[in-house]
């Protein structure tokens, strides 16, 4: 961690003005003294360094969190200092979709968002959202980023101001609520369930017999509480970190969806890096979406075990009852050449 370091204050100014400094610094190169002389010194000290603001909604324990500050590190090293990369946890930017508007407003650099919240800019990103699409995390994250699948679906937001860069394991949800085990869809009558901000997500939660809420992960708990929400739809690690066990004790395993997460930045700061620093940001994104990997199947376990021990209750469901009933959005969403043919490519990459 270098955020002592004195240029971070520049994570305080707008991205527009800091892509402008980045592309023109020039008399004195990162890491370069007025005479030419590199110390390691002036590297740490320099006032040309583009620190990106990243928002994301977890936790500083999350895996996201974790490897995303380990890749501004590296990114640091890897362009003598000329990037550096501040995530700010725990929505203090605001929730996802207002970090995707500060980002395209040119406020901030870049964002972790849920899948779901990108078909307000590309209804077609919906083929990733879908239920029962991918089949384990390696499926994921293989079919998410591969170019040859995802290519043009993710340019396609570029002229809205958004760029995407990778594709995370965003876990897989399950219900869980403040009332009782769910075992098949009728066991969801009647209760009010917090889905992510997307009317795929809101009609899904409709077909397995609840209400689906948009509402903005920071106040998931406070809702249950109040009973102003039943319960919310989740993975393991977001269920325990966020406390939600505390009110809604009963976890279900539907594991009805499993959505990546995606790293986006303004296009504007991307174009603004020469192309030796936009390989090496690409590179280290590659080793970061692995080794996030790796941490989830680890917090995972830890977390489920964590809250059985102050309480929650696990327990599977009847998954065929719930998938037969979420098939036909499956059926009604995928209604274009371009989300046929990628949910092809998806379905066909099971290995």
């Amino acid at each position: 961690m270098r955020r002592n370091k004195a240029v971070s204050i520049t994570a305080l100014v707008g991205a527009s003005a800091l892509a402008l400094a980045a592309c023109s610094a020039g008399t004195t190169s990162p890491g370069e003294g007025e005479n030419g002389d590199d110390t390691s010194a002036e590297v740490e000290a320099n006032a040309d360094t583009l620190v990106m603001k990243a928002a994301f909604n977890q936790p500083e324990s999350h895996p996201q969190y974790i490897v995303l500050d380990e890749l501004g590190d590296k990114l640091f090293e890897a362009t003598d200092g000329a990037y550096d990369i501040e995530v700010f946890p725990n929505e203090t930017l605001g929730a996802q979709r207002e970090t995707i508007e500060l980002m395209q407003a040119g406020t901030l650099e870049m964002a972790y968002v849920g899948g779901p919240l990108l078909e307000n800019f590309n209804p077609d990103f919906v083929v990733f959202n879908l239920p029962f699409v991918f089949d384990s995390q390696d499926h994921q994250r293989q079919v998410t980023n591969d170019p040859e699948i995802t290519e043009d679906l993710y340019s396609s937001l570029e002229d809205q101001s958004i760029k995407v860069m990778g594709a995370f394991h965003g876990g897989i949800r399950s219900v869980y609520n403040t009332e009782k085990p769910i075992n098949t869809p009728e066991d969801l009558a009647g209760m009010k369930i917090r889905v992510i901000e997307s009317d795929t997500n809101i009609e899904m939660l409709s077909l397995m017999g609840g209400t689906g809420t948009p509402m903005g992960q920071g106040e998931v708990y406070t809702a249950m509480q109040s009973g102003l929400l039943e319960g919310g739809e989740n993975n393991e690690l977001i269920y325990y970190n966020l406390k939600q066990h505390e009110v809604a004790p009963y976890y279900s395993y539907t594991r009805h969806l499993m959505f990546p997460d995606y790293l986006i930045i303004n296009p504007t700061v991307w174009d603004a890096m020469s192309p030796e620093h936009q390989e090496a940001f690409d590179g280290l994104l590659d080793e970061a979406i692995e080794r996030e990997a790796e941490l989830w199947e680890e917090q995972v376990t830890e977390a489920k075990a964590a809250a059985e021990a102050e309480g929650a209750q696990f327990n599977e469901v009847d998954v065929d009852a719930f998938a037969e009933v979420i098939a036909p959005l499956t059926e009604e969403k995928i209604d274009n050449e371009v989300t046929q043919t990628i949910y092809d490519q998806v379905r066909a990459a099971v290995s």
